[in-house]
């Protein structure tokens, strides 16, 4: 297991992270590195649809265009 130091972490992080961690049931040290292993580990739905849309042209995938009718008119009695 590897150990890292956190330099001028603000504040307001720290404030947070402890809220957080309390909300959670964890110390501090156990919910940084939840949030971390969440950050880098974790390959979200958004992640993914991104990597997939990237494999489209610009213009999107090529599909027939739909014959449509033309709105017909209505005449109320």
């Amino acid at each position: 297991m590897a150990t890292i130091t956190v330099r001028g972490l603000d504040d307001q992080v720290r404030d947070r992270l402890r809220e957080r961690a309390a909300a959670n049931g964890r110390s501090m040290g156990a919910e940084a590195r939840a949030i971390l292993a969440d950050a880098v580990m974790d390959v979200s739905w958004l992640r993914r649809l991104v990597e997939v849309s990237s494999t489209y042209s610009a213009d999107g995938p090529d599909l027939e265009q739909l014959e449509r009718d033309l709105p017909r008119e209505v005449t109320l009695a």
